[in-house]
């Protein structure tokens, strides 16, 4: 059996939550934006950072084929501009997931139960961005240590160095480190990332 390779996305994934995320992450290596469920109607900066991340390089909506998943669909697409935006629909398959004790109200497995190769399928059937392994090798991610170099962790001031960045940028400023980092690879490549925080630090005071 061939060794499978996760897909690389030019899109953020938005799932519905952690499980998802968790579950998403044997079949990806891009971002992944999780909603929390219906907090999200709530959440302004959590709806501006998906906005900022449509703008950049565009979402990837998966929910669930439930009617929730729906509602949340239809509200993500109304806060976002469309043609930012594209749609993955999982197969409807009625069961449970394994570390449910219940089914579903519906009955239908979520994001969290289809697997791998149905996921793949829906995804490729999305018409979703796929970055060739060329261009996989080339990228160069920000990292902790990157943070670490310039004072956005390890530091005594690193949390109200990274409060005020995400307040610069228009994001949540509540974010723990590893979310930051998450954040910005959505965002930005490292190349603008460095950019963005010369600009920041010549700009600001913190």
């Amino acid at each position: 059996m061939s060794e499978f390779k996760k897909l690389e996305l030019k899109e953020a994934v938005v799932v519905e939550g952690k499980y998802d995320k968790i579950h998403l992450q044997n079949v990806i290596s891009s971002s992944i934006i999780t909603l929390n469920g219906f907090r999200v109607f709530n959440n302004k900066e959590a709806q501006t950072l998906i906005r900022n991340v449509a703008k950049t390089r565009g979402i990837l909506i998966m929910t669930d084929v439930d009617s929730a998943g729906f509602v949340l669909r239809n509200f993500l697409s109304g806060i976002t501009d469309k043609s930012q935006v594209k749609h993955c629909y999982v197969p409807t398959i009625f069961g449970k997931e394994k570390r449910k004790t219940e089914p579903s109200k519906e009955g239908k497995l979520g994001v969290e139960g289809i697997n791998r190769d149905e996921l793949v399928n829906a995804i490729l059937k999305s018409g979703a961005t796929i970055i060739g392994e060329e261009k996989r090798d080339n990228v160069r991610e920000i990292t902790k240590l990157d943070f670490f170099e310039c004072g956005l962790c390890g530091m005594d001031n690193s949390k109200q160095n990274r409060e005020a960045v995400l307040s610069y940028l228009g994001l949540p400023t509540y974010l723990s480190t590893n979310a930051m980092i998450s954040a910005m690879n959505c965002l930005f490549s490292y190349e603008e990332f460095n950019v963005m925080l010369n600009n920041f630090y010549k700009n600001t005071e913190v």
